[in-house]
């Protein structure tokens, strides 16, 4: 049934696109800006309903491949109210933000429940079977719960949620929230258990998380993680530059709010760390090269902070290796398993 209906979607998602084109075809813009921009605005429309759609269909692909060995639920909670100005609704201006995330229980539970906040990569990135279902499910066989949220400006929400994004700000806080969630609701879990785990974008979010609350976890791993936006803007460039500096992102440049930049990168926070914490980059990174890594690592030792480090050379595709289906990747991924398994104590441990 759960099959048909995911066809059934994207069938019917297929057909509204492909009349949208038609109609797009029909009246082709002419010269002039109002045009121009309406055609815009009909090409981001359809861009935002595929992204939606196909998060529909994905969304039913969980409950089909884990379905047998965990309790899957997708659940709402509220986060902090948004810090745009652009607020077409003043009335509503200080309501909470509603926050989807993704449950993973067990279904042979231990009497407590080690708990993994899983925090998904990429800016307007989300929580997918595509990424995540093969990580998910090893954490399960472990016998860990398991919640990813789909923090705001996340893909698959509409254009609303997309524009809502704080790079590096609330979607933090939103992260928190889900931890809080999970043990508000499920008194099977242990709250002295709980780590928190993400890669590039995600393991930026994971890094503030144990900085901003380090009492809230008892261990963190960053694969690959963004940690200086100052330095990431320079070999990056200005395609980059321009992204941050938005008015749905940040809001100003780097030259215009140094400290702004500063208060959002994990390496200038290094001397807050109080929890134990496993960093992995790889030398062939493309997307978060390994020097601004390093400015993190380099930052930590400065404080004389205590922490696990490993910088893999040439590792397959450079980014994010490890959540891919290779030796290499599966014996980097159980490093990680024994790392956080030492703090968080889960009833079917890796070897």
């Amino acid at each position: 049934m759960a099959s048909q209906t995911s066809k059934l979607i994207v069938v019917c998602g297929f057909c509204w696109l492909m009349a949208s084109v038609i109609l797009l075809g029909q009246g082709s813009p002419t010269p002039g800006t109002r045009k121009a921009e309406r055609w815009k605005a009909l090409e981001q429309s359809i861009s935002f309903t595929e992204q939606q759609l196909r998060k529909n269909a994905d969304d039913l692909l969980w409950f089909q491949l884990l379905g047998e060995t965990a309790v899957v639920d997708r659940i709402r909670y509220a986060g902090p109210p948004s810090r745009s100005p652009d607020n077409s609704n003043p009335q509503g201006k200080n309501n909470e933000v509603i926050i989807t995330a993704y449950t993973f229980l067990p279904r042979k539970p231990a009497r407590k429940l080690p708990l993994v906040v899983l925090v998904h990569s990429e800016v307007h990135g989300d929580f997918n079977t595509r990424d995540w279902s093969r990580l998910v499910r090893e954490l399960i066989e472990q016998g860990y719960a398991v919640i990813a949220p789909d923090y705001r400006g996340s893909t698959g929400y509409g254009p609303d949620f997309w524009h809502l994004i704080d790079y590096g700000g609330l979607e933090v806080e939103d992260v928190y929230r889900a931890r809080e969630w999970m043990l508000d609701t499920h008194r099977s879990i242990d709250p002295a258990r709980v780590g928190i785990m993400g890669w590039s974008h995600g393991g930026m979010i994971t890094l503030l998380n144990l900085f901003q609350h380090p009492q809230s976890f008892a261990v963190g791993y960053a694969g690959m993680p963004v940690t200086d936006l100052e330095t990431r803007i320079r070999y990056r460039g200005e395609d980059f530059a321009a992204l941050l500096s938005a008015p749905y992102h940040i809001g100003k440049t780097l030259e215009e709010d140094p400290i702004e930049y500063r208060r959002r990168s994990p390496a200038w926070h290094a001397s807050k760390l109080q929890t134990p914490l496993l960093i992995h980059s790889a030398s062939n990174d493309a997307d978060v090269k390994m020097l601004e890594v390093e400015k993190l690592t380099t930052a930590l030792q400065q404080a004389k902070k205590v922490f696990s480090y490993t910088a893999y050379t040439n590792a397959p595709t450079g980014h994010a290796f490890n959540l891919l289906d290779t030796p290499q990747s599966k014996n980097s991924r159980q490093e990680i398993y024994r790392f956080i398994g030492k703090y968080l104590k889960p009833p079917h441990p890796v070897d």
